[in-house]
């Protein structure tokens, strides 16, 4: 039985109209794996991971990476490397001209995202248990 273990990354981004989409590479019982095209202007949400570690490789692009729920930010470039551990707060605003793609992986994965945002905020998307991603009518 044969098993890929070389992806390329290319081959998974999305780019979107809307907001970025949550490309899965490759997920395991360990981690999960995910591309991401945010493109200029677009952001992802800040949120959390309340079980796991979220490490992002950024591969192009630039951005203001969301470090806490007070909306201190940092900037963010090819070739870094951005933790996000158990538990902290963590989102991107795509500031340059062109896309900001990176892949993400996330370990322990325990298929759980927690929406940090203002009180009153529409939820755009969230994943569930089963992996799935749904579209809630739900506020912060």
């Amino acid at each position: 039985m044969s098993h890929q273990r070389v992806y390329k990354s290319q081959d998974y981004m999305q780019p979107s109209a809307d907001e970025p989409i949550r490309s899965v590479i490759v997920e395991s019982a360990h981690s999960v794996i995910v591309a991401w095209h945010v493109k200029p202007g677009q952001t992802i949400a800040p949120h959390t991971h309340p079980d796991g570690q979220d490490t992002w490789t950024i591969l192009s692009g630039e951005g203001r990476y969301q470090v806490d729920a007070d909306g201190n930010a940092v900037s963010i470039a090819p070739g870094d490397v951005v933790v996000a551990g158990k538990g902290q707060v963590h989102g991107v605003l795509c500031t340059s001209m062109e896309p900001l793609q990176f892949i993400s992986v996330v370990g322990p994965w325990m298929r759980v995202m927690r929406c940090v945002c203002e009180p009153g905020t529409q939820l755009s998307r969230t994943w569930v248990q089963d992996g799935s991603l749904v579209t809630p009518k739900a506020r912060c």
